[in-house]
């Protein structure tokens, strides 16, 4: 872990007891002292606040950026406008994913583009922008009760409506808030210089908001159904096959893979993601093959215990005639586990 990226927070991580472990080329929480399944039920149930500082920011400015975005990515940027947040992918030639983004429009002619972890480099390839990863920290408050208890950090955070951005000052400093988040619950996520970052995350943790690592960010997303990279999104995996269609701006003009998945979608995707759960709290795994009727018919991409329904659950690529219902085993570890495909998202966000 010697050559792993620690991010600006790692001194505060410790003394709040978390666990350090590598991810994606950075020493980062796995979880506290509460452990992975409490910081979830946390989330699910009340508020946690996540650094997630280990994701990329790649920032676009000036008059030529909006096209550089639209000819770049998968998704319009004429579906919204500044102020507003759209999920996208980068594809290669074949339709396959290189990464899946965020993208923030902060201002009339100002973006931030958020990559995964390791993918900045390439993102940055593809879009011409400065990285600016290394100047902030990115902290997400998610869970039915983020906004309430954030506002007693500053009204202005909760008062950022879902899958917008907002410029405020805090305490000197600018920063940058989105109401987006990657668990399936309502919530923020804070860009903060990092002079500032220390005060605020002591402020959000001192406003009843429990810390929370990334185990409990894995298992959040995949109760929630949502796609990680290097799992159920690669170069190798379509958007298609994800079944992820709607980050795809069909009517807009040529970016790369278009042609590819509109041929794709023309003869129908070859796999497609599916759900599955079983009756048992063994956890599952991805790379696990799934079998209906002896016959292999997909493979999991991801797979876990749900803390919520308290049963395994997991994510796959397979044939596109799975449909809700259908019973299949699944090969874990030289035995067959009794499974049965569900629809998806497994949990959905607390009312």
């Amino acid at each position: 872990m010697s050559d792993d990226r620690k991010p600006y927070l790692y001194d505060l991580h410790v003394e709040l007891g978390a666990k350090i472990v590598p991810f994606g080329g950075w020493a980062m929480p796995l979880q506290y002292e509460s452990g992975t399944v409490a910081e979830h039920l946390a989330c699910r149930s009340d508020a946690v606040v996540f650094d997630v500082s280990h994701l990329g920011t790649v920032r676009l400015a000036g008059p030529e950026a909006f096209d550089q975005l639209q000819h770049a990515l998968t998704n319009d940027l004429r579906k919204i406008e500044p102020g507003r947040a759209q999920y996208t992918h980068l594809c290669n030639e074949r339709g396959g994913v290189i990464d899946d983004i965020i993208v923030w429009w902060v201002s009339e002619d100002e973006f931030d583009v958020m990559p995964n972890a390791s993918n900045t480099s390439g993102v940055l390839s593809a879009i011409p922008g400065v990285d600016v990863t290394d100047t902030r920290c990115v902290l997400a408050i998610q869970g039915p009760a983020a906004r309430a208890k954030i506002a007693a950090v500053n009204s202005e955070f909760a008062a950022v409506p879902r899958f917008c951005v907002r410029q405020v000052r805090w305490r000197g400093h600018d920063l940058r808030i989105a109401g987006t988040g990657y668990t399936g619950e309502d919530g923020i996520e804070i860009s903060v210089p990092n002079e500032g970052a220390e005060d605020l995350l002591r402020e959000i943790v001192a406003a009843g908001i429990t810390p929370a690592g990334l185990g409990a960010r894995d298992t959040l997303r995949l109760e929630a159904a949502l796609p990680l990279h290097g799992h159920e999104l690669s170069p190798e995996i379509t958007t298609l096959e994800a079944r992820l269609g709607w980050v795809v701006g069909w009517k807009k003009d040529d970016f790369r893979g278009k042609a590819e998945l509109e041929a794709e979608k023309a003869a129908g995707s070859s796999r497609l993601l599916f759900g599955v759960a079983t009756d048992t709290r063994q956890p599952l795994r991805d790379g696990a093959t799934v079998h209906r009727h002896g016959e292999q018919v997909g493979f999991l991409t991801s797979g876990n215990f749900s803390p919520v329904l308290g049963h395994g659950i997991g994510l796959g690529l397979g044939d596109p005639s799975l449909s809700d219902g259908d019973e299949v085993t699944i090969s874990l570890r030289g035995r067959d586990v009794p499974a049965r495909i569900v629809s998806l998202p497994f949990v959905r966000k607390a009312s």
